[in-house]
């Protein structure tokens, strides 16, 4: 079974370097340029686990994570936040919201993978 993301970020060259990560992994990406086009493909995309910046246009990674959890067709999906931020109080922000968990960019593509896969229990 090929296993779906869903990465959401407003930079075409972290998109890319994720896409180029997850796709020499062997999972199948779906690539979205800020919160609102990435909650509009979710029924399209049907992810197995999401992947938000938190500063974008239009809506935010927090918007992403809140939008997610109030659907209930998604109420499983691990959401994984990838950005710049290191802050204790938006990690904790991130939790409460729903956030699964956090990576500090620049991302190491094994390290990425890593965390992909424990959070899938593969």
């Amino acid at each position: 079974m090929t296993i779906r993301i869903l990465a959401i970020d407003d930079s075409p060259t972290i998109r890319a370097l994720v896409a180029k990560a997850l796709r020499g992994a062997g999972f199948e990406v779906v690539l979205a340029s800020d919160g609102v086009s990435g909650i509009e493909s979710l029924p399209e995309a049907q992810p197995d686990l999401i992947i938000t910046d938190i500063n974008m246009p239009r809506m935010d990674g927090f918007g992403v994570i809140e939008a997610v959890r109030a659907d209930d067709r998604y109420p499983d999906v691990p959401i994984l936040v990838l950005t710049t931020e290191s802050g204790a109080d938006l990690k904790a922000r991130a939790r409460r919201a729903g956030a699964t968990g956090w990576i500090v960019k620049p991302f190491e593509d094994a390290r990425l993978i890593a965390i992909i896969n424990r959070v899938l229990g593969r």
